[in-house]
């Protein structure tokens, strides 16, 4: 039995899973919390603490091991996928300066303005091939932030690190600049990395953005690589410390959505939604490709060697039903109980899930959620079941969208945490985009840290032979064939208020709200 070992860094925790690579059994697996630093007097902030992090790590995978009965000293190679742009910035012995600017932090919304503005103006190539619109939940603005606003530890600065980058280097003992591992998905997403124009965008670019960010590539330098690469090996102090071997193989690591999709059993022409916290979209492309206004980015070999992995999202997807629940006194899935068996638009509302900004298309964090159609019988579940399908229609804009720019679809698959708890999520995600939409029947959450693991050990000769051995089996959701012409009908009401209240676009307001009232009324 050869053992490969995987870690999900999500939001709130990390999940370890212990994989027989052999069998392609899951044979234990762990989670441990760490707090999400929020407060209230800046609702903009979300930070984490990297040694919160690591002590997780380090519970997770005893709990893993201890609970499956495993010595962890049998595990073979190593591999880890983390949330992003998460950013910490550190100082010459790879010390944190500040905590984590977490993904969800956005107070950098200033610095994202201005970066947008100068590659709008001078026709950044980079910028067009992560939609034409640099946002604050990425590296360089929250790096710009931190230096704005932290003159005292500006003289300390050595460099900035994703946090798929950082955890690498802290367990593989790397210090110097030169010899970091730099992960093409986290850089290539979130940082205008691209190989076609030699890397990351134009000093001069830079500078000419903001002063504070002169010299400042020659300080993201670093060893670039995709997931199938060894970025180098464990070292003995944290081998001690995770119950592990020392010197065994730890991967380049990468986002946690990207590795959902790997492990869900992403191949080019899927598209994965990776419903949780938020949603990111996943796909796989080849060169036909084009830049996609309004997507995260489209990137060579982000997801896997020799393929454009192109991504997209919402920013919040779990956080939105949770809320309803929340403000109801109830949970989510009290109020999903038998919504899927709803015909389409029954409630009468409609939902725009901008509740922490739109990501993609509009990529506009100023919106927030709306639900127009309210009348004095409508309850929570009726709100919820407006914000399934609000959501399943936004997806269907991001879904067509990235079609019109070469992006062939032939499957959707439904991956993350959500979709195996939430079964009027998925047959409403199937109605509303008229396809069938596969869900593994269990989590693929670090799935793929493990196919990625294996093959940096040398126990697979490519991606999709570890997938073939590792990914669960999938269960179908298929469209509702009589709720056709209604779910074509909602979703051209939704595209008209998305796109009036998010850019503008001309909107006959005065019939919305009789059109919802109709169906209300079944008349829809």
């Amino acid at each position: 039995m050869t053992l490969v070992a995987g870690a999900d860094f999500g939001t709130l925790n990390v999940r370890v899973t212990l994989m027989n690579s052999e069998s392609g059994e899951q044979v234990g697996t762990a989670i441990a919390d760490y707090p999400l630093k929020r407060s209230p007097d800046d609702p903009l902030r979300a930070q984490q603490n990297h040694d919160d992090h690591m002590r997780a790590l380090v519970q997770a995978m005893h709990e893993a091991c201890r609970n499956s009965g495993v010595d962890g000293r049998h595990i073979a190679a190593f591999a880890a996928d983390t949330t992003g742009s998460s950013v910490v910035m550190v100082d010459e012995n790879l010390r944190p300066l500040d905590d984590y600017y977490l993904w969800c932090d956005h107070r950098a919304h200033a610095e994202a303005v201005a970066i947008t503005a100068q590659g709008r103006e001078e026709g950044l190539e980079a910028l067009q091939w992560c939609g034409g619109t640099y946002s604050h939940e990425w590296g360089y603005a929250k790096l710009l932030h931190f230096l704005r606003h932290n003159p005292d530890k500006r003289p300390h600065f050595y460099t900035a690190l994703e946090h798929c980058d950082m955890l690498v280097a802290t367990l593989c003992g790397l210090k110097r600049r030169e010899e970091l591992p730099r992960s093409i998905c986290a850089m290539g997403h979130k940082w205008l990395w691209g190989e076609s124009w030699g890397g990351l965008p134009p000093q001069d670019f830079l500078t000419r953005v903001d002063p504070l960010f002169d010299g400042i590539n020659a300080k993201l330098t670093g060893r670039y690589g995709d997931s199938t690469q060894t970025a180098g090996h464990l070292t003995p102090e944290w081998a001690d410390k995770l119950g592990m071997t020392a010197h065994i193989p730890i991967a380049y690591g990468a986002f946690d959505s990207h590795w959902d999709a790997i492990g869900s059993g992403c191949r080019p022409g899927d598209v994965v939604n990776v419903v949780g916290t938020s949603t990111c979209i996943i796909a796989l492309s080849d060169e036909s490709m084009t830049p996609v206004p309004g997507i995260c980015g489209s990137v060579p070999g982000s997801v896997v060697p020799g393929m454009i992995g192109v991504e997209a999202g919402q920013s919040a997807t779990g956080d939105i039903f949770e809320a309803i629940a929340r403000r109801a006194g109830s949970d989510v899935a009290t109020l999903c109980e038998g919504l899927e068996t709803r015909r389409p638009g029954q409630t009468g509302l409609l939902r725009l899930v901008w509740d922490n900004g739109d990501r993609t298309v509009l990529v506009r964090s100023d919106l927030a959620g709306m639900t127009l159609g309210w009348d004095l019988g409508h309850s929570a579940a009726d709100e919820m079941h407006a914000a399934l399908e609000g959501m399943a229609m936004h997806v269907r804009v991001i879904h067509e969208r990235m079609a019109e720019h070469g992006l062939v679809i032939r499957r959707v698959i439904n991956a993350g945490g959500i979709p195996q708890k939430n079964a009027g999520l998925n047959q409403i995600y199937a109605n509303m985009l008229n396809t069938e939409v596969s869900v593994p029947v269990r989590s693929p959450i670090g799935i793929g840290a493990c196919i990625f693991a294996a093959v940096a050990a040398g126990l697979f000769d490519s991606i999709e032979a570890a997938q073939e051995r590792l990914c669960p089996p999938v269960c179908t959701f298929t469209p509702t064939s009589a709720n056709r012409e209604a779910c074509d009908k909602l979703y051209a009401l939704f595209r008209e208020v998305y796109f009036g209240f998010g850019e503008g676009c001309p909107v006959d307001i005065a019939t919305v709200l009789p059109r919802l009232r109709a169906f209300r009324l079944g008349r829809g």
